[in-house]
C-alpha cells in the first residue's frame, strides 16, 4: 500500500494520537465520515440532475 510498512503505520498513529488526543479522534472520525456520505450524496446528485437534463434534452428533440 504506497510502500508503507507497518512500522511506518504506527509512527503516524502515534503522532496523530500525540496531537489530538484520544478522546478528539472519535470525533474526527465522525467528522470524516458524514463528510464522505455528504460528498457521496453530492455526487449521485449532480448523477441525477444529469439525468433529467438529458431526458429534457431528448423530449425536446422529439417535438
Amino acid at each position: 500500500m504506497f510502500g508503507i510498512g507497518t512500522q511506518e503505520l504506527l509512527v503516524i498513529a502515534l503522532i496523530v494520537l500525540l496531537l489530538f488526543g484520544g478522546k478528539k479522534i472519535p470525533e474526527l472520525m465522525k467528522g470524516l465520515g458524514k463528510g464522505v456520505k455528504s460528498f457521496k450524496e453530492g455526487v449521485n446528485g449532480l448523477d441525477d440532475i444529469d439525468d433529467e437534463a438529458k431526458k429534457k434534452k431528448d423530449e425536446e428533440k422529439q417535438e
